[in-house]
């Protein structure tokens, strides 16, 4: 049994009210509804449990609109004022020890690895930057994944934490070491 802090369960129940809140529409499509009947898009959510011999814990939310992915982490658990390589891995499966069963870095385009602003895999995300606390709430619009159906969609791949920096040039991987935290992403 896992015992979860206050701040972790408050981001848990964020998470549910806001997948909660998504109905199916026509075709099946989910679409959720905000204030004022705006659809708010195709959604994804990522539980992030650590890996044997860490404590990173979290959730990243996904939310597909007009062409883009915008992605919202909240993560705890991380080392204090370091940068986290984070990434989209191609595996849903977060059953192995070390995270290894989450395969390599999402790239079903075969471009190599980098930043945002460059040729890069559709997995490449920006890094996780942990404040004193060990704690990031970092939002970034990505380009290349999407929620829907798909070669670049996410459903069914994980989310992976790294614990050092990416470098952004080292292929394919950005020599972003251990993977602290894997999370099985799931659209909703």
């Amino acid at each position: 049994m896992h015992s979860f802090s206050v701040p972790f369960r408050l981001l848990a129940l964020t998470a549910a009210l806001a997948l909660g809140a998504c109905s199916s529409g026509p075709g099946g499509k989910h679409e959720g509804h905000a204030a004022g009947g705006m659809g708010m898009g195709n959604m994804a959510v990522a539980s992030l449990t650590p890996t044997q011999g860490n404590n990173v814990r979290g959730l990243v939310m996904f939310h597909g609109k007009d062409g883009h992915l915008m992605a919202h982490a909240k993560i705890s658990g991380l080392k204090a004022n370091a940068e986290h390589g984070f990434h989209l891995h191609e595996k849903g499966d977060c059953a192995s020890t070390d995270g290894s069963s989450a395969g390599g870095h999402f790239n079903p385009d075969g471009k190599p690895h980098g930043p945002q602003t460059a040729a890069h895999h559709v997995g490449d995300m920006p890094a996780l930057k942990a404040d004193a606390n060990g704690v990031v709430d970092q939002k970034f619009m990505l380009h290349g994944p999407t929620v829907a159906a798909g070669p670049a969609s996410i459903n069914g791949r994980s989310v992976i934490v790294h614990i050092a920096p990416d470098d952004y040039v080292t292929q394919p991987t950005g020599n972003s070491g251990a993977r602290i935290a894997c999370g099985v992403i799931a659209t909703h």
